[in-house]
């Protein structure tokens, strides 16, 4: 059943169904309605020749310039001309998917002044598979996506180029072969396509739905090396952290309790320290300060996907149009900027606790960096070096985007938000955090096999899920096809699959 778009109901996890599985989409009959009625209101506007940004002015600096009638045809094609200044590669198909359906969605409320036959050939290009060649780069986030967006607007001429069926084509010869009629760009249409921070928003989205998903590999992580460690588990009783308050970290302990129920450590049997250091105690009360993060962001995106991120809008109940600045990217910059940083805070952690895992002086009677022969092998020793250096990589990358604006448009645009800059960086350091977790999660697994008591069921789950991809290191051999496996299997997510077969939703 395709996913129907009214501009209220658009969750992460819809976009993520509609960008990355391919989940057709509609226009909800009573969102068509109120994009009607509101162009109705402009045509007449326009007829009147009322001055209206972006409509019969220049844009930017140029907002002050009035144009006669024949300019007002011709503008919105040299507006998306003008703003197709991207740089590189493209983005992905799915970033691409989800900004046109964040796009319709800011349609579906009737306050942007689109003409309907454009919204509705967003919704065929989305239901067909034409996908527009968007580069990633380009965008400043504000004023909207305009240079990725307006490679969008370029399939509503004809031109551009897009994807379709596996090709990349001439814009016209990919909506000709999808039967897609061109709408063409009459007034507004163009600006109403590309006035919102809808591609940074969609990749944000994208990556809260799989950060979430890390970060619960990363209870799973944390329980491993705890069992392998032979943690006290007494700081991860719920009641402990119900008593501060903060609900990520009660989450993030009942998630670990449950992965090691079951197992000597959690029953008592096997002998602790009275406290041991914080990478091990404090665990829950940093992946929980991560899950309170990627909460607050995405309440954030969601407000956004569901909100009107357009400039002028129109208000046609009241025969009002406002100009302002609601494309400004800043309300999801900033959470997104310090979700990175959260999954850059758990991936220090998580290479902490590796660290004690192969130290003997840490490591509670582990041998020296989890092999057989120290000294003629040196185990994993150097896969902690990997994780290391992708540890520097996130910190650089952690750096807010938010914070640094270029004045842009002869000042007019003289603050902006940056964050596609966020989005891409974002993505950067997740990418890194399946390589750091992904050697945790190995070094783990090859300290449980050294250990001979019983472990929780999650546990030995995963330990049973690894050994499926990466064998035991009885002697050295060249690491990278293993450090990259692992990295891939936690992209994957089916360490996370698997256990929760087992054990129930980690949450």
């Amino acid at each position: 059943m395709a996913i129907s778009l009214d501009g209220s109901a658009l969750t992460i996890e819809k976009l993520v169904r509609i960008g990355r599985e391919n989940e057709k989409v509609e226009l909800h009959p009573d969102a068509l309605a109120r994009i009607e009625k509101c162009r109705a209101m402009l045509e007449k506007k326009i007829e009147a020749r009322e001055i209206m940004y972006g409509v019969n002015t220049g844009i930017g600096e140029f907002s002050e310039v009035v144009l006669d009638d024949e300019q007002v045809k011709q503008f919105q094609k040299y507006l998306i001309y003008n703003h197709s200044a991207g740089i590189g590669d493209p983005a992905p198909i799915e970033y691409v998917r989800g900004a046109m359906a964040a796009r319709i969605n800011v349609h579906a409320h009737g306050n942007s002044g689109v003409r309907p036959e454009v919204t509705l050939t967003l919704v065929d290009m989305l239901n067909k598979g034409v996908t527009p060649f968007v580069c990633q780069k380009g965008s400043v986030g504000a004023c909207g996506d305009l240079a990725p967006m307006s490679q969008i607007a370029l399939l509503m001429m004809g031109e551009g180029k897009a994807y379709y069926k596996g090709e990349l084509l001439d814009g016209k010869e990919a909506m000709d072969r999808a039967g897609i009629p061109i709408p063409g760009l009459k007034a507004r249409d163009g600006l109403a396509v590309i006035n919102g921070s809808n591609l940074l928003t969609a990749m944000s989205a994208l990556l809260l739905y799989d950060a979430n998903r890390w970060l619960k590999q990363a209870e799973i992580g944390a329980a491993m090396s705890l069992e392998a460690l032979k943690a006290n588990m007494k700081p991860y009783t719920p009641k402990l952290h119900e008593v501060r308050g903060f609900p990520g970290a009660v989450r993030s302990a009942r998630a670990i309790g449950k992965l090691i129920a079951g197992g000597d450590l959690a029953e008592g049997r096997v002998k602790c320290k009275v406290q041991d250091a914080y990478s091990m105690r404090s665990t829950p009360q940093v992946i929980g300060a991560a899950h309170d993060a990627l909460a607050y962001a995405r309440a954030q995106v969601e407000i956004e996907l569901n909100g009107v991120g357009d400039n002028p809008v129109f208000f046609p109940d009241e025969n009002l149009h406002l100009s302002g600045a609601n494309f400004q990217g800043t309300p999801v910059s900033v959470p997104m900027d310090m979700v990175g940083a959260c999954i850059t805070m758990v991936s220090v952690m998580s290479e902490r606790r590796m660290n004690r895992l192969n130290n003997p002086a840490l490591s509670v009677g582990l041998p020296p960096f989890l092999t057989k022969g120290a000294g003629m092998f040196s185990g994993l020793m150097l896969s902690q070096y990997t994780a290391d250096s992708l540890i520097v990589e996130q910190r650089i990358l952690s750096t807010p985007a938010s914070i640094q604006s270029i004045p842009a448009a002869a000042d007019q645009e003289d603050f902006v938000s940056m964050g596609m800059n966020t989005a891409i960086k974002n993505g950067q350091i997740l990418d890194n955090a399946y390589g750091v977790l992904g050697i945790e999660v190995m070094a783990a697994a090859q300290a449980l096999d050294f250990r001979e008591y019983k472990f929780g069921a999650g546990v030995s789950k995963a330990k049973e899920v690894v050994r499926r991809h990466v064998e035991f290191l009885d002697v050295d051999r060249p690491l990278y096809p293993d450090n990259t496996t692992m990295k891939q299997l936690i992209k994957s997510c089916e360490l996370l699959d698997e256990v929760e077969k087992v054990v129930g939703p980690l949450e």
